[in-house]
């Protein structure tokens, strides 16, 4: 449920402070009392000019409030608050650099009945908070405890339900063909899970993205691809039967000297729902890592959505950060929430201040709860793809609990050219915007695709594990008017097959063979072909990259990079209880993760075999 604390920022462009000393261009003032004279907390004034509703905002404590930065015009002032009659002012003219100090008396009124006063509460879409602020001022007793008026907070999370990949066939079914995914944000939703001692949805788990949030030793590419292409084959960990075969890319490591001007939008939503403490308090830390690490030659502006939406800071040079930082710092919470229109204003600024061949990217920050206007997965989807035309990119940046919507903000980043991260600790806000900056914000190649080509004579049958929301037809892979995911600046992309080899005995599905074709399997020692496609950031034609892996490949001695990959798919699998895990348990995680570990400075896999320990003491 929306909180109905009150933006202290006007949407379209005013600003409003606590009231200290009057400034030109302002009208402020107190609320008080009519009978005591004692001032009024959490009235709300309302601003209209030339007879048109401008804004709202609740007094503070000590009853003051502020309107500042506004225009020349006739205003006049509304006051209102439960069991007080609403004041109307006269209006009064307001002149450039003048400012307006005003007294408003607020008078008691009889209190009306429940049902009646309920009814207003409704009509000003402003349930919940007034009940709390009326049952603040009076509890119920019941005997000797007394009952404070509570939320009742409903889950309401929402996840897309994910069928796990089953195997196929290399014989009738040789082609597996998906798209890259550098998104992270299933593993720090996974670990927010745990570490409040609880198992995370099922549907929350993403095995892709649980596997791609850690770097992988790969090497930089050397052949003018932006990324390298590596590949390894070894025994499954948790069926000795089977085969794993490691397919990793690792994105080239740019120089930040090298990277292009960056042209970022921050869209933030300040609705009520955003009010927690790790929502927007977190927020506003989360962006000033990102400020204090951009360069002089970068511009940020910030748009804000609840209600509506609205810039409350021009595009801006990267060395203002105090600037920024301020109009960061201000930000309150309130109102609904009209993501679209938000999403609108954001890319039209976007595209106003667009860099030719620069890094031009939309940095979008909520818990996707979404409420006015566009609002659907489809109409956002939508929106989406018809934004990405002008060539401006898109970050998602997830917070909060309750209410979270998951699979509307991976929807979002996929349609949009982005990538997606959930923020669940200042901790992982410095990986993002610390030491994966420009992973984050600079994509090096966009429409990544990759397909498999198994042959039969060395693989009976294969599943992809993970990738389930990223497959695409065999016919997309040529086709460059699909869409497919980015790759930033550094980032590596890890994809894991389990292969049941050929002379395997095991059943694996019941298909009747076919009557009109036959297959011949050309004799070779191949065990697959890997074929990739990607276009650069600012072309629309793709290239084909083409690498084969052969029995001669096979290792008796795994790297770090592979067990580690498997460990964090095993782990995987035993979150979602997938009917794939075979002798999969959480003490063959650890012990693979910890054989693994390798250097880990950053202490990113200590910390994730802590979770696998979390996880197996909580299934006990």
């Amino acid at each position: 449920m929306k909180t109905t604390i009150f933006l202290m920022m006007f949407l379209t462009g005013y600003w409003f402070c606590p009231v200290t000393t009057t400034t030109p261009d302002s009208i402020s003032g107190v609320v008080t009392d009519a009978s005591t004279s004692n001032p009024v907390d959490k009235a709300t004034v309302s601003l209209y000019r030339d007879g048109n509703f401008v804004t709202s905002v609740k007094t503070g404590t000590d009853g003051t409030f502020i309107f500042a930065k506004l225009i020349s015009a006739k205003y006049f002032l509304k006051a209102s608050k439960l069991n007080y009659k609403t004041y109307s002012g006269q209006a009064f003219e307001l002149k450039k650099g003048e400012s307006k100090t005003v007294t408003v008396s607020l008078s008691p009124n009889p209190v009306i009945s429940v049902a009646d006063e309920e009814k207003e509460l409704l009509k000003k879409d402003n349930y919940s908070g007034v009940m709390r602020a009326k049952c603040e001022q009076s509890s119920v007793s019941l005997g000797a405890i007394s009952y404070d008026y509570v939320d009742v907070v409903h889950n309401t999370e929402a996840y897309d339900k994910i069928n796990d990949n089953v195997f196929k066939e290399a014989l009738t079914n040789p082609l597996s063909t998906f798209s890259a995914d550098v998104d992270k944000a299933s593993y720090s939703n996974v670990r927010r899970f745990l570490n409040q001692n609880q198992m995370p949805y099922k549907d929350a788990v993403r095995i892709e993205e649980m596997i791609n949030y850690f770097e992988y030793n790969y090497p930089q590419p050397t052949n003018g691809d932006p990324f390298s292409i590596n590949m390894e084959i070894g025994k499954c960990p948790w069926n000795e039967k089977h085969d794993i075969v490691m397919v990793g890319l690792q994105g080239e490591n740019i120089a930040v000297t090298k990277i292009p001007s960056s042209n970022l939008v921050f869209l933030l939503d300040v609705s009520g729902s955003m009010s927690d403490q790790n929502k927007l308090p977190l927020l506003k830390q989360v962006f000033k890592i990102l400020v204090n690490n951009l360069r002089n030659e970068d511009k940020v502006a910030i748009v804000v959505y609840a209600g509506a939406a609205g810039c409350v800071l021009e595009s801006t040079p990267g060395n203002q950060k105090e600037k920024i930082n301020a109009s960061l710092e201000i930000l309150q919470s309130g109102g609904s929430t009209a993501g679209g229109a938000g999403i609108n204003l954001a890319y039209k600024i976007a595209k106003e201040n667009y860099i030719v061949g620069g890094n031009n990217r939309v940095i979008l920050a909520t818990d996707g709860d979404f409420n006015i206007g566009a609002s659907s997965d489809a109409e956002m989807t939508r929106l989406i793809e018809e934004k990405r035309k002008d060539g401006v990119f898109i970050s998602i940046l997830g917070f909060g609990m309750g209410n979270y919507k998951d699979s509307k903000m991976e929807k979002i980043a996929d349609a949009g050219n982005g990538n997606y991260y959930y923020i669940d600790n200042i901790m992982e806000a410095k990986k993002v915007f610390g030491k994966e900056l420009w992973g984050t914000l600079y994509t090096i190649a966009k429409d990544v695709k990759i397909q498999v080509e198994f042959n039969p004579s060395k693989v009976k049958a294969y599943r992809l594990i993970g990738y389930e929301n990223r497959l695409l037809n065999k016919e997309d892979f040529n086709d460059d008017t699909k869409d497919a995911g980015e790759i930033g600046c550094g980032h590596t992309v890890t994809a894991l097959y389990e292969i049941i080899p050929a002379g395997s005995d095991e059943q694996v599905n019941n298909t009747d063979l076919l009557e009109y074709q036959q297959t011949k399997v050309v004799n070779s020692s191949d065990i697959m072909t890997v074929k990739l496609r990607y276009k650069k950031p600012d072309e629309d034609i793709s290239k084909l990259i083409v690498h084969k892996i052969k029995e001669s490949n096979r290792k008796s001695d795994n790297s770090n990079n592979f067990t580690f990959a498997c460990a964090v798919a095993e782990f995987g699998m035993l979150l979602r209880e997938s009917e794939f895990k075979a002798n999969s348990s959480y003490s063959a995680v650890l012990a693979l993760a910890s054989n693994s570990k390798g250097d880990d400075k950053e202490g990113y896999r200590s910390e994730f075999m802590k979770l696998v320990e979390t996880a197996d003491l909580l299934k006990k």
